[in-house]
């Protein structure tokens, strides 16, 4: 069995690799509301990660790598 630390370095790296690229992205915002936006990884910083988000009000948005790994957030790459 993999250790969550492992499974955490891993979704940090997938996510750097990711940098300046466009992607998919599928929020869960809670009470049944999911949002299905296209955005751009802007910054990437040992806790958080930044993105640029098309069409939206507040264009740059932050999320935690935890998000990912917990599948608040799914992201296919473009």
């Amino acid at each position: 069995m993999k250790r969550p630390t492992d499974q955490l370095l891993n979704v940090k790296e997938k996510i750097a690799s990711l940098k300046g690229m466009e992607i998919e992205m599928s929020i869960n915002r809670g009470r049944k509301k999911f949002d299905n936006v296209s955005a751009t990884v802007a910054d990437v910083y040992p806790s958080v990660f930044t993105v640029k988000i098309k069409g939206v009000k507040q264009p740059l948005q932050t999320f935690s790598y935890f998000d990912v790994l917990c599948g608040n957030i799914t992201i296919q790459s473009s």
